[in-house]
């Protein structure tokens, strides 16, 4: 295909995952409100332990904030509901420029990604929860939270959690591309779990160890998953190459041959047949 081929074959693409945003959007509208019920509900929580019989209300700064969010969580649903389609139009565009077994390596990692990416979402959701009696329960204030501002918050933990979930991913292409051994990304294990803890007391919005601890635990857990993957994965391919655990530029071993034991009589090598005559190799044609 030319430039202009492609070009016209990424539009049609794009239009049609367009397409399935835009119809999922238009389902997303109608379960908006369960989705922001869900999205509240640490909030309510608290207001009904703090005030038994309280009403869960949020601030708005605007008569269209409340418009504006449906809209907004109407899209991200819209966004996971046409998943499959726009991720179907991207996945047909970048194909065919695969080799087969990059084509087996992306399906497994879209395989693993979702759910990691959920569970990293659902913890997001409980810490969350959590973190809103320390903030929220400081004194005694009547406070009222802006619908934007939590629901920015919430939202932003969620991709946030979800984002380093997807950390140990990064470590397995990298051992599969070449870049990293096994044995070096277990030797860089006391970096990696200062900077998971860094990431986790970035993210985490409580200023307590807990909510920094259980993140950064997670992400140990899954970072020596895939460190336990890359060595196997090594191991196999040691196992491919004879010579693969040697370097560009160490000898390799002779001691592939056969040993011949002491006083062990040798056999004397086949006689070389002699040259024929040319008549008798060639025929009239060469």
């Amino acid at each position: 295909m030319t430039l202009f081929e492609h070009l016209r074959e990424l539009r049609g693409r794009l239009f049609k995952g367009s397409l399935g945003i835009a119809v999922g959007t238009i389902v997303g509208f109608f379960v908006a409100q369960r989705v922001i019920n869900f999205l509240i509900a640490p909030y309510c929580q608290f207001q009904a332990g703090r005030t038994p019989g309280a009403a869960c209300t949020f601030s708005a700064g605007g008569p269209l904030d409340t418009w504006l969010l449906t809209l907004k969580v109407a899209l991200y649903v819209g966004l996971l509901l046409g998943a499959p389609i726009w991720l179907y139009q991207l996945w047909a565009f970048i194909a065919p420029g695969l080799h087969r077994h990059e084509r087996r390596y992306t399906y497994i990692f879209a395989a693993i990604a979702a759910p990691l990416f959920a569970a990293g979402v659902v913890l997001a959701h409980l810490i969350v929860s959590k973190s809103l009696h320390f903030f929220l329960g400081a004194g005694n204030f009547n406070v009222v939270v802006g619908v934007n501002g939590y629901f920015g918050f919430v939202t932003k933990m969620m991709l946030l959690f979800g984002a380093g979930f997807e950390f140990p991913l990064l470590i397995v292409m990298l051992n599969l591309a070449g870049l990293a051994s096994g044995k070096r990304l277990l030797g860089w294990w006391r970096q990696a779990i200062f900077l998971m803890f860094l990431f986790g007391a970035i993210v985490t919005p409580t200023p307590d160890p807990f909510g920094m601890s259980i993140l950064a635990t997670c992400m140990a857990i899954l970072y020596f998953g895939a460190v336990a993957f890359a060595l196997l994965n090594d191991r196999r391919r040691r196992r491919k190459t004879l010579y693969g655990d040697l370097s560009d530029d160490e000898l390799s071993p002779l001691d592939e041959h056969d040993e011949i034991a002491a006083g062990e009589p040798i056999a004397a090598p086949e006689p070389v047949a002699p040259a024929q005559p040319i008549e008798r190799r060639y025929d009239d044609f060469t």
